[in-house]
C-alpha cells in the first residue's frame, strides 16, 4: 500500500510518499513560496540526483498538481499511475477537544478544523486548504487527519486547565493542548520497545522535542500526562524566535511603554523572541553553539537558559508522574547537541541520570536510535530520531483497513 503524507503550511507543502509493506520513503520534496514570487520545488528520490526547479505556485491546488504530475512523470517519478496511492495522510495543527485522535476526512471533520482557525491561524486554515485541493485533484481517494495536538488529549484536567475564570474555558475551550504531539507519540513509542516494555503499563517517560520550535511531554502508561506547549505552540521552553513562558503581566507592559498593538505583541512574542531575541543575530543553534565555543557570552547565555529550562521540566515532570523511567532527546537540537545533553544530565544526577560520553558524542555522528546512559544509570537516557510522516502514514494505513491505530 503507498500512502502519500501532506504537511501543508501557509505558504508550503512538504510531502513524501511511502510504501508501507515495505516503510520505504519512495520520494519526498518541498513546494515553496506558494502564492509568492519566486517559488521553488524539491524533489528527492532516493539513488538519484534531486530534482529542483524554480516556478511560481498560485495556490496550494497547483502546488499538489505539481507533486502528483511528478510523482508519475517519466523523468522523475516513482509510479505508473495515481492510482497507486490508497489514501493520503495530512498533518493538521489543532482538532480542539473534538477531535482527539487520527480520522478518515469527512464534511465534519472538516468543520471541526474550521472551528479550531482562531486557536491554529497560521496552520489549520493551510491544512484544510491542501485537503480540499487533494479532495479535488484524487477524487474518491480515502484522506486522513492526523493532528498535532491528538496525542496530548489524555492530559487530566489538572494538568490542562489555567487558573482564568471558568467561563473562559467554557466559552472559548481556552486550555492546554500541546503540539508535536506526533513526534512525541513516534519516540516514546519506540522508547517503551527498546526497553522491551511495549505494554507501557508502569512506564514512565519524558521526552524532549528539541528544534526551532521545542517541546517537552511527560509520558505515562503510553498516554500523555503533561506537556510544555499550551493553548498555542508559544508556551514552554526557549525555542528558535518564541520566547516560551514568561511573566503574563510583561505583555501588558511592554504594549504601554512601546505603544504597541495586540499583533504587534503577539509577532514579538512568536517571530523575534527566543533565542533570535536573547542573541540579537541568529534563531540558529547551530550558530550559537559555534559562537559560545568561540566565547560569545550572549551564545553562552542562551545555551545556558535552554539548558536550565530543560533541566527544570524534565525534573518537574519526573516528580509529577512520580518517577521516571526513561529521558529521550529528539528533534534538530535534541538529536544533535550532545553538550545540552550533557549538561542536563549533570544536573539531573541526583535521580540517577547519567550517561555515557562516548556514546553520547557518537549520537551526533548517526541517525540512528541510540542508548547513552552510563551502565550504573538507574534511568535510561535516548536518542531517537523522530519520524512524524512515517507516523501520519501509519494511522492512515490502518485507519484505510479499517484496523486498530497502533504506535
Amino acid at each position: 500500500m503507498k500512502i502519500l503524507v501532506i504537511n501543508a503550511g501557509s505558504s508550503s507543502i512538504k510531502y513524501q510518499l511511502f510504501d508501507m509493506d515495505t516503510k520505504d520513503v519512495l520520494a519526498k520534496g518541498l513546494c515553496d513560496r506558494i502564492g509568492i514570487a519566486g517559488g521553488n520545488f524539491k524533489h528527492k528520490v532516493p539513488g538519484r540526483d534531486d530534482y529542483k526547479i524554480d516556478v511560481d505556485m498560485k495556490n496550494h491546488a497547483e502546488a499538489i498538481s505539481l507533486v502528483l504530475n511528478t510523482l508519475v512523470s517519466k523523468e522523475n517519478g516513482v509510479i505508473a499511475s495515481l492510482s497507486e496511492i490508497s489514501a493520503v495522510g495530512h498533518r493538521v495543527l489543532h482538532g480542539g477537544e473534538k477531535l482527539s485522535g487520527s480520522v478518515i476526512i469527512d464534511d465534519s471533520v472538516k468543520q471541526a478544523i474550521r472551528d479550531c482557525f482562531d486557536l491554529g491561524p497560521l496552520h489549520n486554515p493551510a491544512n484544510l486548504t491542501g485537503i480540499e485541493a487533494c479532495e479535488k485533484l484524487m477524487p474518491g481517494v480515502p484522506q486522513v487527519a492526523v493532528f498535532d495536538t491528538g496525542f496530548h488529549q489524555t492530559m487530566p484536567d489538572y494538568a490542562y486547565m489555567y487558573a482564568l475564570p471558568y467561563e473562559y474555558y467554557e466559552k472559548y475551550h481556552i486550555r492546554r493542548y500541546g503540539f508535536h504531539g506526533t513526534s512525541h507519540r513516534y519516540v516514546s513509542g519506540r522508547c517503551a520497545k527498546l526497553l522491551g516494555r511495549e505494554d507501557k503499563q508502569g512506564l514512565k517517560i519524558v521526552t524532549c522535542h528539541l528544534g526551532n520550535g521545542s517541546s517537552i511531554a511527560a509520558v505515562k502508561d503510553g498516554k500523555c500526562f503533561d506537556t510544555t506547549m499550551g493553548l498555542t505552540p508559544l508556551e514552554g521552553i526557549i525555542m528558535g524566535t518564541r520566547c516560551g513562558s514568561i511573566d503574563p503581566a510583561i505583555i501588558p507592559y511592554l504594549m504601554k511603554k512601546e505603544n504597541l498593538t495586540a499583533d504587534e505583541m503577539d509577532k514579538i512574542m512568536n517571530k523575534k523572541s527566543g533565542i533570535l531575541g536573547v542573541s540579537q543575530v541568529t534563531s540558529d543553534n547551530r550558530d550559537i553553539e559555534e559562537g559560545a565555543r568561540n566565547g560569545n557570552a550572549r551564545y553562552q547565555l542562551v545555551e545556558s537558559m535552554l539548558c536550565h529550562q530543560l533541566t527544570k521540566y524534565v525534573g518537574g515532570y519526573a516528580a509529577a508522574m512520580g518517577g521516571v523511567d526513561a529521558i529521550v532527546f529528539t528533534g534538530g537540537i535534541g538529536e544533535n547537541n550532545p553538550q545540552y545533553r550533557t549538561r542536563v544530565a549533570e544536573k539531573l544526577a541526583f535521580m540517577g541520570v547519567k550517561i555515557d560520553e562516548a556514546a553520547n558524542q557518537r549520537a551526533k555522528r548517526q541517525s540512528d536510535e541510540i542508548d547513552i546512559s552510563a551502565p550504573d544509570a538507574t534511568v535510561k537516557v535516548f536518542v531517537i530520531p523522530t519520524d512524524e510522516e512515517y507516523m501520519i502514514a501509519s494511522d492512515t494505513m490502518h485507519l484505510v483497513k479499517g484496523e486498530p491505530i497502533t504506535d
